[in-house]
């Protein structure tokens, strides 16, 4: 079943923060999903959720999703992203 990945980033240093944008796309393809979203214009509609930079990722399976997650491929993004950022993550069943 498909699963996506639910990012809400904020950006600690914007000019570090540039390697990891290069570097997680292609783990991202490696594990077979794809961005539906990635930082654009985000407006909260309902609630207090102020949402900084949204990132929706497209994964086969929820399974499939921690596996890129914990892979030993994005493990070097994951410790910039750490690094110059801060995130709430989360992975939702698709229908």
């Amino acid at each position: 079943m498909t699963a996506y990945v639910i990012v809400d980033i904020e950006v600690t240093d914007p000019e570090g923060y540039k390697e990891y944008v290069n570097m997680a796309p292609q783990t991202v393809k490696l594990y077979g999903g794809k961005y539906i979203a990635r930082g654009g214009y985000n407006e909260t509609l309902e609630g207090d959720w102020q949402a900084k930079r949204l990132v929706i990722l497209e994964f086969p399976s929820v399974e499939q999703a921690k596996n890129w997650l914990n892979s030993s491929e994005y493990a070097p993004a994951r410790k910039l992203r750490h690094q110059y950022a801060r995130t709430n993550m989360v992975v939702v069943d698709g229908l």
